[in-house]
């Protein structure tokens, strides 16, 4: 497998698998473990502190190379797999390439039980790695060692299709990864794998140019597909050419600069204030490589009833969500054909002062402060973006952040991570080291809130001992701020988000900067946004991570922008507050138009 998977090369002349992340154990030790160090000048091993964050920094290292080259992952059977799990949804949902290389029981079944194996009573099959079915896109129990044969290139042709991209479980017996067995020499050759670009159906493409003659006010919004395909030029020259606003979602962020004339920030419930007036206006959405999530849709209440979708695809299941005329294919060629096939037709119907008010208005509450207290989370973005340059990479996963920084932060091209697929908490830091080591030429800032640092932080180690540099802005507003916001909205009292609201023997004192720099990190605490500015400027000189503490306020959301998101509000209760929320809700929710 170790030696296979070392000359597995993309079109570049590079290995697809960079190389694998590893914790030992029973299970894994003493076959890959043994292999991997055989091979260790083929295929560079890598040891993590934590089974879930090793993937993750492999999946933003995937995520950052544009699906064009991956890592694996390899564990013990037991907690070591299973520690993969919430992993593997988060590459499913963000359709990622990992390998995930999992110990597994004896196929013999000699010794069973053994240690950490999980006993189905009706049925002898069954391992604890089958949680990972409904997870990955491709699931290999590999039971004799002539099993690779056929399980490694079904692998790799899953994770280099641009279709069904996605991650895949291999659960190798610890037994047979031990044996013995004859493989053809011609199975080690070097292989090369390409990303294929199919081309639409000319049928399909002439149903969404029909959409298109038709419609009065398109508007075009912009997903990860667009950078998947490296179709950014092929987006910016189609807006240009048929003048069509451009929306962009989370995964698509950054497909067009900020200072993109057609670019009008972001629809939905984290949606700029003139991208979402355009949505709320548009007779027709050309969605280009986007799977149409709530927060993108507003929870299907943002359009127009009569609005028509047209969806550009390489996945037929996300190119014909909510009835869309479907055009599967490749974003790149796609645009180029359609272009041409439209002519010179233009539209025109949006209007350049509101995004120009829009940007003042981010101006105003990204600006630093001028009265005392705690800043806001607005105020530590506009901080960042101060100090960023075209090389910034703004990243982050959950709580408050991914919300304002789809509204406010100004990206450059290709300076924008966002794992919201899954918004696990968790990604952050695990992530910035992923994205640095794709990328390190980027100067690579994570945003991460108290809360998640506390739920994985240990990759952070492995950064200092790495020598991987980035920036961590940690803003501590000492509890789930976000939900606890959420919480309030959606009718409920204040209860265990918030430490103070938690009946706790007595308030945490956690000293983050003391934690950061025990794990080997160069760590301090910012006084005010002035300060902070000064911090982050000074960390890219160094050659380990930065982690910058910084309080903020808790109580403030942002209120500039955004979109109503569906939340279920209890229907029984009794409180002014629940009462105003269902008034809210069903408001709203009336407004739906979820048609599929």
């Amino acid at each position: 497998m170790v030696k296979w998977l070392a000359v597995q090369m993309t079109e570049e002349g590079e290995r697809f698998i960079d190389g694998v992340w590893a914790i030992f154990g029973h299970g894994n030790v003493a076959g890959m473990g043994e292999a991997l160090h055989r091979y260790r000048d083929e295929l560079p091993t890598w040891r993590g502190q934590n089974e879930q964050t090793m993937a993750h920094a492999a999946i933003a290292y995937a995520k950052t190379k544009r699906r064009r080259r991956a890592q694996a992952v390899t564990t013990s059977i037991g907690p070591g797999a299973t520690n993969l799990v919430t992993a593997a949804a988060l590459a499913h949902v963000n359709r990622l390439p990992l390998l995930m290389i999992c110990g597994d029981v004896f196929a013999n079944r000699r010794p069973d039980p053994v240690l950490q194996q999980i006993e189905d009573f009706d049925d002898g099959t069954v391992s604890a790695n089958d949680c990972f079915r409904p997870v990955v896109r491709y699931f290999d129990r590999i039971t004799r060692p002539e099993h690779l044969l056929t399980c490694l290139p079904r692998a790799l042709r899953v994770m280099t299709d641009p279709a069904n991209c996605g991650p895949v479980c291999l659960s190798f017996c610890q037994d047979v990864q031990a044996e013995a067995h004859d493989y053809p020499l011609s199975f080690f050759q070097p292989r090369i794998w390409r990303i294929r670009r199919p081309m639409p159906d000319p049928r399909e493409l002439e149903d969404a140019l029909a959409a298109l003659r038709a419609a009065e006010r398109p508007l075009i919004v912009a997903g990860g597909g667009v950078l998947y395909s490296g179709a950014e030029a092929a987006l910016a020259a189609f807006a240009a050419r048929h003048d069509i606003p451009v929306v962009e979602t989370q995964a698509g962020k950054g497909v067009l600069g900020c200072d993109n004339p057609h670019n009008f920030g972001s629809p939905g419930v984290t949606g700029s204030g003139c991208g979402n007036a355009l949505a709320a206006r548009a007779d027709l959405v050309l969605g280009i490589g986007t799977r149409f999530q709530d927060f993108t849709t507003g929870s299907w209440a943002l359009f127009d009833r009569d609005c028509r979708f047209v969806s550009i695809n390489l996945a037929g299941h996300d190119a014909a969500k909510h009835g869309a005329l479907p055009v599967v294919g490749d974003a790149r060629m796609a645009l180029v054909a359609l272009s041409d096939l439209m002519g010179d037709r233009r539209f025109g119907w949006q209007d350049p002062a509101a995004r120009d008010s829009w940007q003042e208005a981010v101006r105003a509450v990204t600006a630093a402060p001028v009265a005392a207290g705690l800043p806001t989370d607005a105020q530590v973005i506009g901080a960042v973006q101060r100090t960023a340059t075209d090389r910034t990479v703004a990243m982050c996963a959950a709580g408050t952040m991914p919300g304002a920084l789809q509204v406010l932060w100004q990206a450059a091209p290709g300076g924008y991570h966002m794992e919201y697929g899954y918004s696990c908490m968790g990604y952050e830091i695990a992530g910035a080291m992923g994205i640095k080591l794709a990328a390190p030429e980027r100067d690579v800032v994570c945003f991460v809130g108290d809360g998640s640092y506390m739920m994985a932080n240990s990759e952070l180690a492995t950064a200092v001992m790495r020598r991987v540099p980035f920036t961590v802005v940690l803003t501590d507003n000492r509890g789930y701020g976000c939900i606890n916001r959420l919480q309030i909205a959606s009718g409920g009292a204040e209860f265990r988000n918030m430490y103070k609201d938690s009946d706790l023997e007595a308030l945490p004192q956690i000293d983050f900067v003391a934690h950061a720099g025990a794990m080997g990190a160069h760590a301090e605490k910012a006084a005010d946004i002035a300060d902070l500015e000064a911090r982050i400027l000074a960390a890219r000189d160094r050659d380990i991570p930065t982690v910058i503490v910084i309080d903020t306020d808790a109580a403030p959301g942002l209120d500039l922008g955004g979109h109503w998101w569906d939340v279920a509000v209890p229907q029984a209760g009794d409180g002014p507050r629940l009462d105003a929320a269902r008034a809210r809700h069903a408001q709203n929710a009336a407004r739906q138009n979820p048609v599929d």
